[in-house]
């Protein structure tokens, strides 16, 4: 194609959501006040808007997410002013729910993008995973109303439970709750830790979101 129509074909697009994804890969958010964002995510962005590092969801830098890896705070950041900001994370793919007024779901706090002020957000610890994922495995509740972004590496499956998952694959779960098995027939293999060692079982309604890819972070 010439240069006109890579542009045409590469333009942003115009929508009346303030969440939407620009491709599969980038988040487009209408900013208008204040947004949260996984620090370091803004790839370009238009308008007069700031970018302020946050301390976390109680107000210290190093309390937001948990880095599995390292047990210290992935930071975020607050968005704020008025433009229209893109973000992204490492090539993976995006993915956008509103949240309805008493709607809910709970993220990896690895794949959290980005969300909305009028979210009300809480962060929490399976550390029964301690031994899975080094300093346990962080997850942030969400409840709306609101839009909240998360990313998969590849496209999702979402599941009912009951159901079993890695919890290196797994990305999100609404409307119910782990309870965390450990399989030690399982850990004698030699020379590697077996993510499938641990489970997380989910029972009830509601639903499991996965990745096609064990996140080891």
């Amino acid at each position: 194609m010439n240069l006109d129509e890579f542009t045409a074909a590469n333009a942003p697009t115009d929508s009346a959501e303030p969440f939407q994804r620009e491709n599969s890969y980038t988040l487009a958010v209408d900013v208008d006040g204040t947004v949260m964002a996984k620090a370091g995510s803004m790839v370009a962005f238009t308008g007069d808007v700031s970018f302020t590092g946050k301390a976390s969801a109680e107000g210290g830098i190093t309390g937001f997410l948990k880095e599995a890896a390292t047990s210290e705070g992935t930071p975020i950041m607050a968005v704020e002013g008025q433009g229209h900001v893109y973000f992204a994370d490492d090539g993976k793919k995006v993915q956008v729910v509103e949240l309805d007024a008493g709607e809910s779901i709970t993220v990896n706090g690895e794949d959290v993008l980005a969300f909305e002020e009028s979210l009300s957000y809480e962060i929490n610890t399976i550390d029964s995973l301690a031994g899975a994922l080094a300093g346990g495995f962080s997850n942030v509740y969400l409840e709306g109303p609101g839009y909240v972004a998360i990313t998969t590496h590849g496209d999702p499956i979402v599941l009912e439970p009951p159901v079993s998952t890695d919890p290196s694959a797994t990305v999100a779960w609404s409307g119910t709750s782990p309870d965390v098995e450990v399989h030690r027939s399982l850990s004698d293999m030699i020379g590697q830790e077996s993510g499938e060692r641990y489970q997380m079982r989910f029972g009830g309604e509601g639903f499991v979101v996965v990745q096609p890819r064990e996140e080891h972070v």
